[in-house]
């Protein structure tokens, strides 16, 4: 009954979407509203699970010989202003600081939403020749955009993300940085997120502003919904020239540097929620699960049971994540209470068990039972942990196929943009006018030009001329 009643709370996805993931966010107390408007507090659960995502992704980054360092929160408006086109692009979401406590500034202050400039204010200080190259630098930081229609993870005024900035001699060095951070991007959000996703780069209109290039991961939502979940980016020399870094070379000639961006937010929980959940709460890849396996005890009244739970608690502890509830709550409640928090696995022990010397590990991917003995516990945990994280990447990527739908002429686009959720691939001459012409007309923007495109006509879905270029379309957050 308590099960039945948690469960009801939340609105079903096929109901409304959009409220059963904000269900889902405060039910399993992911976060809370703050008191300013378009903010949110991230509860402890939340934080836990955006710890593992940042520990596992740091070390990726440091493997790769990133180091990480730290900005201030504040840019003045004259060094933000030296690079046109970035300042352009991030004007609408700029929150300024104008007084220091009753004193009106001589100068405004933004607030960072990103900060390209300060690393190219403090690179042009720290570099001077060839051998102070690469430079390879990561933030974990906070950054803030005045966002008009915010939803927890997935746009909020101020947010949580990694920013790296990296440096080279040479465009071919800085143009492989942005392409290894891609990959590294792509292996972290298949491999820990279990969350399959295309690789490609995105059109002059989308791409970030200031960069020559922009390359994205983007993946497919529940419902249909495309969501950009990382991006790493190409600069040139075009920073390096607008803030006056230069280094001696080789040749003892004074040249500018390369320049490269990447980054990725707390929007990868909202994708992981809407990646994986379903009506009964949040499921979690057990990469990222804070708790992988819960330990329910059954009539822990009984003689014996307690003891015999904290016995297979000690032995989980060294094999997974693992949390025994010896909380007078009932079994019910408990086991409505863990899939509600997405909790990879749950193992119930009960006397029966204990007299047969086993338990039964329950699957929150696909809610199979196992019996299982107890003196396997240590191999068999981390054997079902592993089957739930590749069940979840291949249900995701099986659901990605089905809704992913050909194009070939205007008719098509407008009828599945009108009629299906998911990704439309669509051939496009590269026009501008073309990609604006198709968000108007049916609601899509461009994603990316894939890296593994197919011709699947010669002809522009749009216009109908030569086409250069298979992308994908779709709705997206």
């Amino acid at each position: 009954m308590a099960k039945e009643k948690l469960v009801k709370a939340i609105t079903s996805m096929d109901e409304d979407f959009a409220k059963w993931y904000t269900d889902v966010c405060i039910k399993a107390e992911l976060i809370d509203y703050a008191s300013v408007k378009g903010c949110m507090i991230i509860r402890p659960y939340g934080y836990a699970i955006w710890e593992l995502i940042q520990s596992q992704m740091d070390k990726m980054f440091k493997d790769t010989g990133h180091e990480n360092v730290y900005m201030p929160l504040f840019i003045p408006e004259s060094l933000l202003q030296k690079e046109k086109d970035h300042v352009e692009g991030f004007a609408p979401e700029v929150a300024w600081v104008t007084h220091g406590g009753s004193e009106e500034l001589e100068e405004r202050l933004c607030v960072r939403p990103t900060s390209e400039t300060l690393f190219c204010d403090h690179f042009k200080n720290i570099v001077h020749s060839y051998r102070d190259l690469p430079k390879l630098y990561n933030q974990w930081c906070s950054v803030v955009r005045w966002e008009k229609t915010t939803r927890p993870f997935l746009r909020s005024r101020e947010f949580l993300w990694q920013e790296g900035h990296t440096l080279h001699s040479t465009a071919e060095e800085a143009k492989l940085e942005t392409e290894r951070m891609h990959k590294i991007y792509a292996d972290f959000a298949e491999n820990v997120l279990a969350m399959p996703v295309v690789m490609g780069k995105k059109t002059d209109k989308e791409r970030f502003a200031g960069a020559e290039a922009t390359y994205t991961i983007e993946a497919l939502m529940h419902d249909g919904k495309a969501l950009q979940s990382g991006t790493s980016h190409y600069f040139g020399d075009g920073f390096s020239k607008a803030f006056d870094v230069t280094f001696m070379d080789k040749e003892n000639k004074l040249v500018h540097p390369f320049q490269t961006s990447w980054g990725t937010t707390t929007r990868l929980i909202g994708a992981v929620i809407m990646t994986h959940g379903d009506d009964s709460g949040l499921v979690l890849p057990p990469a990222i699960a804070p708790i992988q396996t819960v330990i329910v005890p059954i009539a822990s009244h009984k003689e014996g049971v307690l003891p015999k739970a904290n016995e297979v608690y000690t032995k989980l502890k060294s094999v997974c994540r693992v949390k025994l509830d010896d909380s007078e709550q009932s079994p019910g409640w408990k086991f409505a209470e863990y899939e509600m928090k997405g909790v990879p696995l749950r193992l119930e022990l009960g006397p029966r068990d204990i007299e047969n010397n086993c338990c039964v590990l329950v699957r929150r991917d696909n809610g199979e039972k196992v019996t299982v003995s107890l003196d396997e516990l240590e191999t068999k945990v981390p054997e079902l942990l592993k089957a739930v994280q590749d069940g979840l990447y291949n249900k995701a990527l099986a659901r990605r196929a089905e809704m992913t739908y050909d194009a070939h002429d205007m008719d098509e686009m407008i009828d599945i943009a009108n009629n299906k959720a998911g990704f439309i691939r669509a051939m496009w001459c590269g026009d501008r006018e073309c990609e604006d012409k198709l968000k108007e007309m049916t609601g899509v923007t461009s994603r990316c030009i894939p890296f593994d495109e197919e011709n699947l006509s010669d002809k522009c879905v749009c216009c109908g001329k030569p086409a250069k270029h298979m992308l994908y379309w779709g709705k997206a957050y």
